[in-house]
This record gives structure tokens, C-alpha cells and sequence, in this order.
């Protein structure tokens, strides 16, 4: 390259690559397409590549210009990590959108009190939530997403990972499901509940549910009748049919009331969940993303926590107050 050159080229780059099309890294960028062209121009002349070249109706992209995708996010990242606010009362000044993925339960049973944390201490910023998925495992690396929240038990190697929380698995039904009518002989044992019709969320590539795991241990193995992307949807099911749903206690107990939904613990020995969420190292240093994942981890572990303003929190300091 020239020993000197425009930091927005890499921007223009990362476009260009992220899209490989000259037009739609011009709407990206917000400039003409003729002006994309000239800057494709400049950056080919920069790298001495020609970084994407035309193969039929598209542009792909060549060796170099892929060895260069990683690179260029983690040094557009950290050129604007360094414009970032250091301390938290300046990110009242972020303009962002979070981009999570997570369980269906995680938006609905915790999204408020991460939208009112969000409004609070960084109002100029936004969350988004997006369906956990079995697929699209480099969205991290690519920086589609700003955090991945499951019960995932691999991960790319290039992410960062922390525990969330350990989730006790429960089961749930209907109020009034024959399962729970316990009369004398009646017991729930792991076999009349193996013997019930059940929903399940489906499982990852690879993965075994750690219900039909304990079940098996035991010489049982239970039906699944029916098998939906999220904890949520399998409690939906429950309310409505006589199918039987294991899914997290907290997201269970939370949605309980709402669905009509009786939650019971299980008759089989099943070890607790562990909750993930992994990012990108990109990201760590950021303010506003470590923000992000000081209160996810917050709220998950106290979910009725409402959290006080940055304001506040300084002033209790200066009072002496902890």
C-alpha cells in the first residue's frame, strides 16, 4: 500500500465486501455508485489487487481481497472503539443498534428491563433481538451480531464466551393437565411423565436433549410429538394442547401466569442448563458493548432488577453510598 492513505477506504472496503456489489456499498456508504466505482478504484490501487472482480452477472471477490475481511473489521472495530466514550456517562451520546441473538423467552421475558437499562443509561441507542438458529454460525466473526445468547455447547473458536447463568430445567402443562392430578398411586414418576405426549425445542446439530438423556439412563424414552425453534413457542404449545414442555424454570415460572400454565419440577435427574453469551474479541474492548454485557448478565441473574441511572449512581458514590 502507499505509506499513506484514507481511513475511509477500509470503510468503503468493508462495504464492498460485506455486499460484493459496487451499488449496494454506494447505498451503504450513502455516496452515487459512480463514486463507489472511483473509490473501488482507489482501493484497488492501494492494495495492488483488484480485490473483486466480475464472474458472470457478479462480483466476487479475490484471495486477497478474503484474507482482508477479518482484518479490516477488527481495525474499522478499534478505530472506533478509540472515538468511544471512556466512561459511562458518556455513552448518553451512543448511537447504536445492539444486535442480539437469543432464545424467544430471553426477549420476551427480559427485553423490558434491557429496553428501560437501555433508556437509562445510553437513550440514543437501540436493542434488537434476533431468533435463535442452528444455522449462520459466523454472524459473530462477520459482525452481523453484537452478542449470541443461548445454552450452546461449541462455539467458533475465534469468539469469546461467558457464563450467563446456570437455568434449572422444569416442566410446564396446562392448569388442570391430567399429568398433575396426583391421587393416591398416582405419583408423578419418570415413567407416567415419559409416557405423556411432549413438545420440544429442537436441538442443536449434534446435541441430545439432556431430558432424554436422564430418560434413558433410566430404560425410558418419551414421545415428541411436536418439536419447535424456542422455549417460548414449546410453552405456547403446552397451554394450549396436553403436551408436556421442559424448558428453563425461570423462563417457565415467567411466562406461567400469562399462558394459564402449571410448572412442576421433573421426575428425572437432569443437570442444570448453562446460558451462554459470546462475542466477538473485536468487541471486548468496546465501552458501549461491554456495557451490553454487564447488563444482560444483570438482568438475567435479577430479573426484576430496574437499574438506576448513571447519574445516580455517581452521586451515591460521591455520598458514600454503596
Amino acid at each position: 500500500m502507499a505509506n499513506t492513505y484514507d481511513l475511509n477506504l477500509l470503510t468503503a472496503l468493508d462495504a464492498l465486501l460485506a455486499t460484493g456489489s459496487v451499488t449496494a456499498a454506494a447505498a451503504r456508504m450513502h455516496l452515487s455508485t459512480p463514486a463507489m466505482s472511483h473509490t473501488l478504484a482507489r482501493i484497488r490501487e492501494a492494495f495492488g489487487d483488484p480485490i473483486l472482480v466480475r464472474a458472470g452477472r457478479k462480483l466476487v471477490p479475490t484471495p486477497r481481497a478474503l484474507a482482508l475481511v477479518e482484518p479490516v473489521r477488527a481495525l474499522l472495530a478499534q478505530a472506533q472503539a478509540l472515538r468511544a466514550p471512556v466512561d459511562a456517562q458518556g455513552l448518553t451520546s451512543v448511537r447504536r443498534r445492539f444486535v442480539v441473538r437469543a432464545p424467544e423467552g430471553i426477549a420476551v421475558v427480559f427485553g423490558a428491563s434491557l429496553s428501560r437499562a437501555l433508556e437509562i443509561d445510553m437513550p440514543l441507542a437501540s436493542l434488537q433481538f434476533l431468533p435463535e438458529t442452528h444455522v449462520d454460525p459466523g454472524a459473530l466473526r462477520e459482525g452481523r451480531l453484537d452478542l449470541d445468547v443461548g445454552s450452546f455447547r461449541s462455539t467458533d473458536p475465534e469468539t469469546e464466551t461467558q457464563v450467563l447463568s446456570q437455568q434449572k430445567l422444569a416442566g410446564a402443562v396446562r392448569t388442570g393437565h391430567p399429568l398433575l392430578k396426583l391421587r393416591k398411586g398416582n405419583a408423578l414418576t419418570a415413567q407416567r411423565f415419559a409416557a405423556a405426549r411432549h413438545v420440544g425445542v429442537t436441538p442443536r446439530s449434534g446435541e441430545v436433549s439432556a431430558v432424554d438423556t436422564a430418560l434413558d439412563e433410566l430404560g425410558l424414552e418419551r414421545h415428541v410429538a411436536l418439536f419447535v425453534p424456542s422455549s417460548f413457542s414449546a410453552l405456547i404449545a403446552a397451554s394450549r394442547t396436553d403436551l408436556v414442555a421442559s424448558v428453563s424454570e425461570r423462563t417457565a415460572r415467567g411466562m406461567a401466569a400469562s399462558l394459564g400454565l402449571q410448572v412442576f419440577e421433573l421426575p428425572v435427574s437432569v443437570p442444570s442448563e448453562t446460558m451462554r453469551m459470546a462475542w466477538h474479541p473485536r468487541q471486548g474492548a468496546d465501552p458501549a458493548h461491554q456495557w451490553l454485557r454487564e447488563r444482560m448478565q444483570r438482568v438475567l441473574n435479577e430479573p426484576r432488577w430496574i437499574v438506576p441511572s448513571v447519574a445516580s449512581l455517581t452521586t451515591g458514590a460521591k455520598r458514600g453510598v454503596v
